[in-house]
């Protein structure tokens, strides 16, 4: 099912936001992420964790599409094949919520973040 998919590309997604923020812009963001991804309702997978790379502030992942950024004070916004997430970072952890669905079942829950 797509739900299984989307819970590894939000933490995809986010891993690679907080890891691309800081380098080019300075921003205090940038370096490797680990994030973890919870379902709290819906049909997705219960858990997944990724690494992911912010730079610039720009978000991304190799074979996905993903779009977001992370500002300067910390505020997390992307969205990744039809899922969405925000949250904030500060200092090397960071949490929020995601949401997305799949076949019209809808499907959410929480993250976290922390610098490798």
């Amino acid at each position: 099912m797509r739900f299984t998919r989307i819970r590894p590309l939000v933490c995809a997604a986010l891993f690679t936001i907080a890891a691309a923020a800081p380098a080019l812009a300075g921003s205090p963001f940038d370096g490797q992420w680990n994030v973890t991804v919870v379902t709290k309702s819906g049909n997705c997978e219960p858990s997944s964790s990724s690494t992911l790379t912010v730079t610039e502030g720009r978000i991304s992942a190799p074979g996905a599409a993903v779009s977001g950024t992370i500002g300067r004070e910390g505020l997390v916004r992307v969205s990744i094949n039809g899922a969405y997430a925000n949250g904030q970072l500060s200092g090397n952890s960071g949490s929020g919520k995601w949401n997305g669905a799949s076949a019209g079942v809808p499907c959410s829950g929480r993250w976290e973040a922390s610098r490798q």
